[in-house]
């Protein structure tokens, strides 16, 4: 059931997305009198599963749900369609249009993209407010990991501002830090800025969440108990655990690292309950664990921020911003030699097995609203700096070749337009064997 709720959550977020961006290239080609051969939804290779011809158009919806496509007569596409090229042109043709007709054309479907993302996120401002942790409101330092530390962090460490900029929002932190340069740390007393190693960065995308190196420290004050065993042996909710075997703990993850340190032994620990110290003994699991948790402290560091109609509006356009700028800062990471961040990169089947779910406590599971609009702005975002990256075979590559007819004052010659779409059409499909050769090795290798 959960997987039937994110295929339906990733083909229902595809089609949104692909309509309105091929919408986008339709409409202004209509207003500009230029024929509209097909409209489809999804890729139609062979045959389509539905299809209706209107006017001039045929509107369908193919097989393969890899995105879509409108084909303007007179244009040279990805569907190497070049027989009509040979003939003289005609007046209801793309390549008959004035060059600033074209280029109107052909960014319509990228501004339809930025558009709907600053729409759903000013939607979500609106509606439901941002939540987000506060680090300011922590005032233990942070637990920074072997990963973090190989990144140039130390214990007890402050983090005052990445790459000059303050970040209070634990969310955006680590994110932050892995996109970094440098990072200004509180340390000893004394503000510290030192460049971040791009080999912790590596061991950071060597786990399953790379964003896990960098988490806020809590008392080791227990707020959830699942074991049996140890509320047997006397550990009750509310309880903090002040020393484990002698040693003194002060935060919840020292507490985890000397549970850890003692798989099928008893530890000893000493508890502080109505305000006395308490001595325990309690089972440590095979697997090192002793069913407890302190999570729901973390509650209280979390703020929902809401924002009026017009506030609202502002925040949509700049959570646009902010998600295209995370993205294409994230391409250094991918192309990094060291960090190798492209083996991360997933194409549908990673998608699918990462959209979000939500679960109630009786194991029903349905669709999370909220997460899945989050999810489809920021797609859009994406969708629409991709589409803009110039290679032929995407709308950036015809910008390009319009804004040099209009600049140089005559059109690219025809063989030239048509070799660079077979380049760039070529490019294109072995990325995406690239990247559905990522998922396969995943799923081969059992990462999902």
């Amino acid at each position: 059931m959960e997987l039937a709720i994110k295929i339906f959550q990733f083909i229902l977020s595809i089609s949104i997305l692909v309509v309105l961006h091929e919408l986008g290239h339709f409409l202004p080609a209509k207003y500009f009198k230029t024929k509209v051969e097909k409209f489809y939804l999804f890729f139609d290779p062979y045959f389509s599963i539905i299809k209706k011809k209107i006017g001039e158009t045929e509107y369908g919806i193919g097989w393969l749900p890899f995105g879509g496509y409108v084909k303007i007569a007179g244009m040279v596409d990805e569907s190497m369609d070049t027989e009509q090229l040979k003939q003289p042109a005609q007046p209801w043709e793309f390549r008959a249009k004035p060059a600033w007709q074209r280029l109107i054309i052909m960014l319509g479907g990228v501004t339809v993209n930025f558009f709907l993302a600053w729409l759903i996120y000013g939607c979500l401002s609106f509606f439901n407010g941002e939540t987000s942790f506060d680090t300011t409101k922590v005032n233990a330092p942070m637990h920074y990991t072997n990963v973090a530390k190989a990144m140039g962090f130390q214990d007890g460490d402050e983090i005052l501002k990445v790459d000059g900029k303050v970040q209070n929002n634990l969310d955006k932190l680590a994110l932050d830090v892995l996109l970094s340069d440098e990072i200004t740390v509180k340390r000893n007393g004394k503000e510290e800025t030192f460049a971040t190693n791009d080999d912790g960065k590596a061991m950071a995308f060597k786990d399953e969440n790379p964003k896990a190196f960098l988490t806020p420290r809590f008392s080791a004050i227990i707020d959830t108990i699942v074991n049996p065993k140890t509320m047997e042996a006397g550990l009750k909710i509310g309880d903090e655990i002040v020393s484990v075997n002698g040693e003194k703990i002060a935060y919840y993850d020292e507490l985890q690292q000397a549970i850890i340190k003692n798989p099928g032994k008893n530890i000893n620990v000493d508890v502080i309950r109505a305000g006395a110290v308490e001595p325990l003994v309690l089972p440590v699991s095979a697997d090192g664990t002793l069913g407890i948790s302190s999570d729901k402290q973390m509650t209280k560091f979390y703020e929902t921020k809401h924002f009026s109609f017009v506030e609202s509006i502002g925040r949509g356009f700049t959570r646009s911003i902010e998600s295209l700028t995370y993205q294409v800062k994230q391409f250094k990471l991918i192309f990094n030699r060291k960090v190798q961040g492209y083996k991360k990169v997933g194409g549908p089947i990673a998608i699918i097995n990462n959209m979000p779910v939500d679960k109630a406590s009786d194991g029903t599971v349905s669709v999370d609203w909220t997460a899945f609009w989050s999810f489809t702005a920021m797609f859009s975002v994406w969708l629409a700096f991709l589409n803009l990256i110039p290679i032929p075979g995407l709308d950036g590559g015809h910008v390009i070749f319009t804004l040099y007819e209009m600049i140089v004052g005559k059109p690219v010659p025809q063989k030239i337009l048509e070799n660079a779409q077979m380049v760039g059409v070529i490019f294109l499909l072995g990325l995406m064997l690239v990247i559905f050769g990522n998922d396969i090795v995943k799923i081969v290798m059992n990462k999902f």
